[in-house]
């Protein structure tokens, strides 16, 4: 079921998101950044931060006990819904956990009046970019730099972005 996080779920979701994408145990699913990048994803101080950015939302997926299985960071900024950090647990990936999430970001764009939903994905990532593509998003043209918070973020490698759009229509 995917429903609003708060700021109270703040720990849990600092485990899912790192175990998602870093580390060993994040290879078990294909969203992996671990050959990417070295370090956490994020930690409290850092997820507490974005979650007080203006228009931000994160939604979570639990299962039937609570547990949070998935989230995703929205915000909205002008009239479009940035998406980030769509995180599903490496063993449940592939299971359609993301695609519900797809959706509840049109339902959320469709609420704030977004004409459009946008995200940055590493321009190395082919196969997830493939992935949102299937989902109606399309490569804007626009690149750009990463930026990593050496707080915690090891780079082994130049990365950039690549910004991928999809126009939201009105229900």
């Amino acid at each position: 079921m995917i429903t609003l996080a708060t700021q109270h779920d703040i720990p849990e979701l600092v485990t899912l998101i790192n175990s998602a994408y870093r580390g060993e145990g994040s290879k078990q699913g294909w969203t992996t950044e671990a050959d990417l990048i070295g370090g956490l994803r994020t930690d409290e101080e850092h997820l507490l931060d974005t979650f007080l950015l203006p228009g931000t939302t994160f939604l979570k997926y639990t299962d039937e006990a609570g547990k949070i299985l998935g989230c995703m960071r929205l915000q909205k900024q002008g009239d479009r819904l940035y998406l980030g950090m769509l995180t599903v647990s490496p063993a449940l990936q592939g299971k359609g956990i993301g695609k519900q999430f797809l959706q509840a970001a049109e339902e959320h764009a469709r609420q704030e009046d977004c004409r459009a939903i946008f995200m940055t994905v590493f321009s190395v990532r082919t196969e997830l970019i493939a992935w949102y593509e299937r989902h109606g998003y399309c490569k804007t043209g626009e690149i750009v730099p990463f930026q990593p918070n050496e707080k915690f973020e090891i780079v082994t490698q130049n990365l950039e972005f690549l910004v991928l759009e999809k126009e939201v229509c009105a229900e």
